[in-house]
Parts: structure tokens; C-alpha cells; sequence
């Protein structure tokens, strides 16, 4: 993210300027939002951003059955190994945050 901010500023300003735009719609609760953004990132098999996103969803009162299911739903999209491996990841850091 530091070189995508470096090497193209304006495109990385407007790309912060989405997410805020998202951030602020009203039509979902801050904590879904997060969830359904831990549930995205584990169908795409990217454990980096769900370990990031959790502590951010517990901090919005989200708990461990809810990060649990969030990733189980993805089960339907993905193969068991992508599903294991970010449920493995997000468990441990609610546990540990």
C-alpha cells in the first residue's frame, strides 16, 4: 500500500476517498460491514486482510460465533482449505486481540 501511495498519490487519494464513501453509507451497521468484509476477504483466500479486519469487527462488539459463521458462509464459494486456513487465522487473533 505504501508504494501504491508513493508511486500514484492521486489515484491512491481517490481509492482512500471511496473507502470513506463507503465507511459512511447508512444502510448497513458498521459491524456488518466488517463482517461481510472478513467474508469477502476469506473467499478470496486473503488472510492478510482478515487478520487485519477482525480486531476491527471485535472492536465493534462482533463476536467469535459471529467472525466463525461470517467465514463458514464462504464454504459454498470456496474450497475447505481457504476456509480453514483464514478461520484458523481469524480465531486466533479475536482470541489474542
Amino acid at each position: 500500500m505504501e508504494n501504491f501511495q508513493k508511486e500514484a498519490p492521486e489515484v491512491a487519494a481517490a481509492f482512500d476517498g471511496l473507502i470513506q464513501a463507503l465507511i459512511n453509507t447508512k444502510w448497513l451497521d458498521p459491524k456488518t460491514k466488517q463482517l461481510i468484509y472478513i467474508g469477502i476477504k476469506a473467499s478470496t483466500w486473503d488472510d492478510k486482510a482478515v487478520y487485519f479486519h477482525v480486531p476491527m469487527a471485535k472492536k465493534l462488539w462482533a463476536t467469535r460465533e459471529e467472525i466463525k459463521d461470517t467465514i463458514l458462509l464462504t464454504l459454498t464459494v470456496v474450497w475447505i482449505k481457504w476456509v480453514a486456513s483464514c478461520l484458523d487465522v481469524a480465531l486466533n487473533v479475536y482470541d489474542n486481540c
